[in-house]
């Protein structure tokens, strides 16, 4: 594993619970759906605690009598009283959270797993490549970025099957005005569509990237990452260079359920956020 730590405590959780295996209650503030599928929350929890959280990592999300489930945070580090999710819906206790709002209660835990390091990030370009939801946990560490200082060039390329399925529309033209490279592009043509058409690898090609001082972040399905990969080694990007997540084989958040063990790692607890240089070996990393 690297050197770097995100900021988990109590046997992996952030939490001020006793145990890691306790639910924070928790109350949502706000919540808006931002595409088909797709809803956004403002939670507020009853414990300040958990807003100590780093763009990378994760939340158990639930109800009583639901479940619970894995849920990426996208909002920046360093917020005093809420925290934002993005979820799917995709099942019985997804819908139900999509039933929920204002007011209403749901119970939280962690935040769990391994983020990114702001700080290894300072003086070098990053570019973002996210595919479809990926963009969930990436808005995270956008703003993180955004909002501090240090950093050097920006590129986020952003691919999605069509134009609706495209999350967070109006701030991508916020972060083109704040000087991000934004380039979209959509999987088939669309009726009104103007921008490039083809998955995201499309438009590596194209990228000015400077060899020693550009770092790569990539999330999206697990289907990208080998591809996406592939065309930054052609851009001279090593695997030290390299960041994924693997936010997708969440299931328990503390390394218990075995869900998301490739070899001898549980991403739950030493990832979801990994340098491509540690994965070496682990062919079912994707």
């Amino acid at each position: 594993m690297s050197s770097y730590e995100s900021p988990v405590k109590n046997n992996g959780c952030a939490c001020g619970a006793p145990s890691p295996y306790l639910p924070v209650r928790a109350t949502i503030e706000r919540t808006t759906r931002i595409s088909e599928t797709e809803r956004f929350f403002v939670i507020k929890p009853s414990d300040p605690l958990l807003l100590d959280y780093a763009p990378g990592q994760f939340f158990m999300a639930g109800i009583a009598g639901f479940g619970e489930a894995p849920i990426s945070v996208t909002s920046a580090p360093g917020r005093k009283e809420t925290f934002e999710l993005c979820i799917r819906s995709a099942g019985s206790l997804t819908n139900a959270l999509h039933r929920l709002g204002k007011g209403d209660a749901i119970l939280v835990r962690g935040p769990f797993g391994r983020g990114f390091d702001l700080d290894e990030m300072k003086g070098k370009d990053l570019l973002f490549v996210a595919g479809g939801i990926g963009i969930v946990p990436m808005r995270s560490l956008i703003k993180a970025v955004l909002g501090g200082k240090g950093y050097g060039r920006l590129t986020l390329v952003y691919g999605c099957k069509t134009p609706e399925e495209m999350l967070f529309k109006d701030e991508l033209e916020e972060w083109k005005d704040s000087g991000v490279d934004v380039r979209l592009i959509i999987d088939t043509a669309y009726p009104g569509w103007k921008g490039p058409v083809g998955v995201v690898t499309t438009l590596i090609p194209d990228l000015e990237i400077r060899e020693g001082n550009t770092l790569a972040v990539v999330i999206g399905p697990p289907v990208m990452y080998k591809f996406v990969i592939m065309s930054l080694d052609k851009k001279l990007l090593g695997p030290e260079d390299i960041f994924v997540s693997l936010e997708r084989r969440m299931k328990c958040g503390l390394g218990k359920c075995g869900h998301c063990q490739i070899n001898s790692a549980y991403v739950c607890q030493e990832g979801p956020v990994f340098k491509l240089s540690e994965l070496k070996g682990m062919h079912e990393a994707f």
